[in-house]
């Protein structure tokens, strides 16, 4: 099994380039079972949930060719044959959820296991299901699967979130874009993947009113498939976010180039609070050294605030603030499992409940530490970067699921960074 093994103290420089969103492309690549064409996605980022949506498709009886060197998939759904998606894929990842909207509304018949992915707290699907049954599904769960009916195909209706989800939003947006008249999502997801869904839908025919809002309207096509256009990923946000980290906790003046500063806005205004500077051009980031740097408060919640997926890496950050800095993690409630692996490392962090109160100016030493999810990993590498001594930061794997070689690219940042094997 891989580790990372980091000897921390070293300053970065540079320029470091951002793939594209995972989590967007994961539901790009579910929707292509809509088209009734092949589809090419440029941008794609070859991380292992990638990888494994991919074979997921192609256990359906797609065929999908992957260039790993340009980043881009060629995928076919004409050729999907039966509709089981299995355990045995989509216990590795939650997002594989993404594929019962679309085979549903094509179909009208499919099982899909019920899901896995990092343990962060509890993610129901029971939100995705009430949607469905609304545009008339008849969905059951026996021995593990979600099986769902839909004789004559989906309907369109008004569905109504009782909160908001992302994969919910998506799942429901694609049903609906085959789905038999009208159908309104009230309380929609408004993140930049939900947007770009709705996007590349809306450029392969399905008529789609307020793209980007809590209340979008999707006219579905009746059952016809979609002539769907080739597409390129938009950048990771998160990726992004966490290459802003590195560079404000070694106090590093860092580039990050191909991205989307809207996107990044929650993420910059924090840093800007703390004491980091940054400039902007049209599609780059520049983070800058502080003078100071302030603790701050944060909040985790829907897009466009505050992401949860940032939560991890700026609690590291937070650990070299003048101050006190608190964090509240409102979507997830087992969010905070990488807390006892800072404090390991000599972090000073307390938990009540849903709050984490970060002592800074923190004296940190190197330390085996282990990832408990994705991001969490990501964390726990910012931490050992400015560690007396040599951290060892096991079960990567959790790390390898959303970032493409990330050793690779902060050692061109001058991390003293390798990948070693147990």
């Amino acid at each position: 099994m891989d580790f990372l093994q980091i000897k921390g103290g070293k300053k970065l420089s540079g320029t470091v380039e951002i793939d594209g969103a995972k989590n967007s492309a994961l539901p790009m690549i579910a929707s292509t079972i809509l088209s009734k064409n092949k589809v090419t996605i440029s941008n794609l980022p070859q991380v292992s949930d990638i990888h494994t949506m991919i074979k997921l498709l192609e256990n359906l009886g797609a065929k999908c060719e992957i260039d790993e060197e340009n980043k881009k998939a060629i995928i076919d759904t004409t050729t999907i044959n039966h509709t089981i998606a299995q355990y045995d894929i989509v216990r590795k990842m939650r997002a594989s959820i993404l594929v019962l909207g679309p085979l549903l509304a094509r179909f009208d018949y499919c099982e899909v296991s019920l899901p896995g992915g990092c343990a962060i707290g509890q993610r129901p699907i029971d939100l995705h299901l009430k949607a469905l049954e609304e545009m008339g599904a008849k969905i059951e769960i026996k021995q593990g699967y979600v099986i769902a009916k839909a004789e004559g195909g989906l309907k369109g209706a008004t569905i109504i979130f009782d909160k908001i989800t992302v994969t919910g939003s998506e799942n429901i947006i694609m049903a609906a874009a085959l789905a038999h008249g009208s159908t309104k999502i009230i309380n929609c997801a408004k993140e930049p993947e939900v947007v770009q869904l709705c996007e590349v839908l809306a450029d392969s025919g399905v008529k789609i009113e307020g793209i980007g809002s809590d209340e979008v309207i999707i006219e579905g096509t009746g059952g016809e498939l979609l002539d769907m256009k080739d597409f390129s990923i938009i950048p990771d946000r998160i990726e992004a976010g966490t290459y802003l980290c590195a560079g404000a906790i070694t106090n590093s003046e860092i580039t990050l180039t191909k991205v989307e500063p809207a996107h990044l806005k929650a993420m910059l205004l924090k840093l800007k609070e703390m004491g980091f500077d940054y400039s902007i051009d049209k599609d780059s980031v520049t983070i800058k050294p502080a003078d100071e740097v302030k603790p701050v408060k944060i909040t985790t919640t829907e897009y466009p605030g505050f992401p949860t997926d940032m939560q991890a890496q700026f609690m590291a950050l937070t650990l070299i603030a003048n101050g006190t800095s608190t964090i509240e993690e409102k979507l997830f409630e087992n969010r905070f499992m990488h807390v006892s692996e800072l404090n390991r490392m000599g972090a000073n962090i307390t938990l009540n409940g849903y709050t984490a109160t970060v002592e800074g100016n923190a004296k940190l030493y190197g330390a085996d530490v282990m990832a408990t999810d994705l991001r969490a990993s990501s964390a726990l590498v910012l931490a050992a970067m400015i560690a007396d001594g040599t951290t060892n930061v096991h079960r990567i794997y959790h790390l390898d699921r959303g970032y493409v070689k990330l050793e690779e690219k902060l050692r061109k940042l001058g991390a003293d960074i390798v990948r070693l094997s147990e």
